[in-house]
């Protein structure tokens, strides 16, 4: 099915690795104008080299001001994909105030990427694009549609041992979707999310590599499988094109049928 998404401008963060690189290299073979965010600058140069033409932007997206300044001067963004993510896994009786600010920083660094970072990309974005547009008024009256893809998971609706913080931001992550997708409606501008059970990216082989505990995960999710890259990245695709233009305010289950049980 064609997509029809050569030529857009496409925003991806956490473009380094997993999700967010395979949705960089699928759009790039679209012929999707790409800039790809990431922190590792690492990871941006194997990426230029793999996908030629795309946009490589070093940045943490933890840090509000250097954000803020990376992506304040990108230019116009027709479609966003807030992907970029960090896990923090621990018993829920471990999530003290001491672990949450201090001992495990990482945690409160989990609401700054994965929840906080969307609300400010999207706002840049957004900006960005209206502004060299010549103004919002303008790109409205014109009618230019635009979309907005957060990469949530199935945690954001389902419980899961030792991820109270990770379940946490993720169906904040929900909710902040369902709102962008109320507020910035009018402006032709759709919001959703995709919700992916366990993609087995370094992030998820790091988690789930124990065939024991991967187990436990299998039996509840009847397909009986994990998730491929490709899984994901097809139905961002989808979201992000003209092809789902009356969908807006949805959470997309790419989890194997974890969320019927």
């Amino acid at each position: 099915m064609e997509l029809f998404l050569a030529g857009r401008r496409v925003l991806v963060t956490g473009a380094g690795k997993g999700i967010g690189r395979g949705t960089v290299q699928a759009l790039h073979a679209t012929g999707a104008r790409v800039v790809a965010v990431s922190r590792t600058q690492a990871d941006l140069d194997s990426l230029v080299r793999e996908c030629p033409g795309i946009e490589p932007v070093c940045v943490d997206l933890g840090d509000w001001e250097a954000t803020e300044r990376a992506l304040g001067s990108v230019g116009p963004v027709d479609l966003l994909v807030n992907n970029a993510a960090v896990a923090l896994l621990q018993p829920f009786l471990e999530v003290t105030k001491e672990a949450f600010d201090r001992v495990c920083p990482s945690a409160s660094r989990s609401f700054e990427v994965n929840l906080r970072a969307v609300i400010q990309v999207s706002q840049l974005c957004l900006t960005v694009s209206l502004r060299f547009q010549i103004v919002a008024r303008g790109l409205i009256a014109r009618g230019v549609p635009g979309a907005i893809v957060n990469v949530s998971s199935q945690c954001s609706q389902r419980a899961v041992t030792n991820h109270s913080v990770y379940c946490s931001t993720k169906g904040a992550l929900d909710m902040l979707t369902k709102v962008m997708a109320l507020e910035l409606g009018p402006h032709k501008i759709r919001v959703n999310a995709v919700n992916p059970t366990v993609v087995m990216t370094s992030m998820g082989q790091a988690t789930w590599s124990d065939p024991h505990k991967a187990k436990t995960m299998l039996n509840r999710i009847p397909l009986g499988k994990f998730a491929e890259v490709e899984h994901v990245v097809n139905a961002i695709l989808f979201l992000l094109s003209d092809r789902s233009g009356m969908t807006t305010g949805s959470t997309l289950p790419v989890e194997g049928g974890f969320w019927a049980c």
